[in-house]
């Protein structure tokens, strides 16, 4: 059997975690820049609120309805995450953390007596743990604990936060109940296909007219989601895997068109590629920068432009990296001076294992550069906040624009939390 852990509305329930005079009022949370908005309370979604509507267009509305309003605090919805995560490796070792806040867990091997009962074991550790409301969704598959969970959501006072498809009464009423579009790997995209072929809900799915128009039209993917459908499990828990790239990109506060303020940006992005890389213990081959619009400026409608190098050898030097964004950044200012840039990134592929990393002959980078990343990497690690930098990065810091940002409760101890008792 597998189980679906997802957390309730993520990001508002860790702002709520710590200001308890919300519990029952609206919250909404906000993109990178108080962009868009990414997370609504149950409150904020009963209120006709709009996943994903920019923060400007709805300020107003916002204001009039007495929604508060978050920056994205993302180092304290991460650390409440690994607090969920490692309390649901209590349960079992077998875990895949799908995103930061759902895993899939398989309990093989696992001695459970009721698991309607385990599920609320789970649920009610990490609500009295850490304080994150979650619904668990129990299922023979992968697929089915997906649909099981969007039962326990939808019904919480029938179900309790937790649902089990344990029989195949269940299990039919359950793909009757599921709007194909809410089948797990289905979505929107491929809604109005499957309409047009009769097919509405998951239990349309899974009936064997539709097999050949599967096959055609979703391959063998389409064929293993119809057979998780039918209780047969076929996919199971992937590793954790490295990343297969990194990339690093991020929008200004207001547009950029000197090439100096770019440099900075794009020097700053290959230096944490870098410093991912060799948390990985990875070496890369190629490297991308891009620079972005927000809005077309040219008559050829383009608003995102790119270029790349593959180097002769593999490396994580921040100082390789960057030098070659540098060149790449040259490049691309000058085809396209004038712009008015609001977004920049890096991005790092061609992935190789560090310990597999092979010496070119006749071009090689300076072999100081290892040494010299190990003294940088672990003085940053110690004082925080990446003290030691490039040149090329100049001494401006940018910061994103936060202006309703929460404390970091749990990981500054300047921010900590204070509890006065009288």
């Amino acid at each position: 059997m597998y189980a679906l852990v997802d957390c309730n509305n993520f990001y508002a329930s860790c702002e709520r975690l710590f200001r308890p005079d919300l519990v029952g009022k609206p919250i909404v949370v906000l993109s990178n820049n108080d962009g868009c908005i990414i997370s609504r309370s149950d409150e904020a979604k009963a209120l006709g609120i709009a996943m994903g509507a920019p923060e400007f267009k709805v300020r107003d509305e916002l204001k009039q309805k007495g929604i508060t309003v978050f920056s994205s605090n993302y180092a304290l919805y991460g650390d409440l995450s690994e607090r969920v995560m490692q309390i649901l490796r209590q349960f079992t070792p077998n875990i895949e953390v799908y995103s930061i806040d759902e895993a899939f867990m398989d309990f093989d091997g696992v001695n459970i007596p009721d698991l309607n009962e385990y599920g609320n074991q789970m649920k009610n550790r990490i609500r009295k743990w850490v304080g994150i409301p979650v619904c668990v969704g129990i299922a023979p598959t992968k697929a089915l604990s997906k649909v099981a969970n969007k039962i326990a959501r939808k019904f919480p006072r029938q179900t309790n936060g937790v649902y089990t498809i344990d029989s195949d009464e269940k299990r039919i009423k359950a793909l009757k109940w599921t709007k194909i579009q809410d089948v797990w790997g289905i979505g929107y995209r491929m809604k109005d296909k499957m309409k047009e072929q009769q097919i509405h809900t998951a239990f349309d799915f899974i009936q064997p007219q539709h097999d050949l128009w599967i096959k055609s039209r979703m391959g063998v993917i389409g064929l293993r989601l119809k057979s998780e459908l039918e209780g047969k499990s076929v996919i199971e828990l992937e590793e954790q895997a490295d990343k297969k790239s990194i990339a690093i990109t991020r929008s200004f506060p207001k547009k950029l068109t000197d090439f100096d303020s770019l440099r900075e940006r794009v020097t700053t992005f290959a230096i944490v590629c870098g410093e991912k890389l060799r948390n990985q213990r990875a070496c890369c081959h190629t490297i991308i920068v891009m620079l972005g619009t927000m809005e077309s400026q040219t008559r050829h409608s383009r608003t995102s432009y790119t270029h790349s190098v593959t180097l002769p050898f593999a490396t994580n030097s921040g100082i390789t990296i960057s030098n070659t964004a540098i060149k790449i950044l040259e490049k691309l200012y000058a085809e396209n001076q004038g712009l008015r840039f609001q977004k920049a990134g890096v991005i790092v592929t061609q992935l190789i294992p560090q310990d597999q990393k092979q010496f070119n002959l006749f071009e090689e980078e300076n072999p100081k550069h290892l040494a010299l990343m190990e003294v940088i990497d672990g003085i940053n690690q110690k004082m925080g906040d990446r003290k030691i930098k490039l040149a090329s990065q100049g001494t401006k810091t940018w910061n994103m624009r936060q202006t309703m940002l929460s404390p970091k409760y749990t990981t500054r101890f300047d921010e900590i939390l204070t509890v006065r008792c009288h």
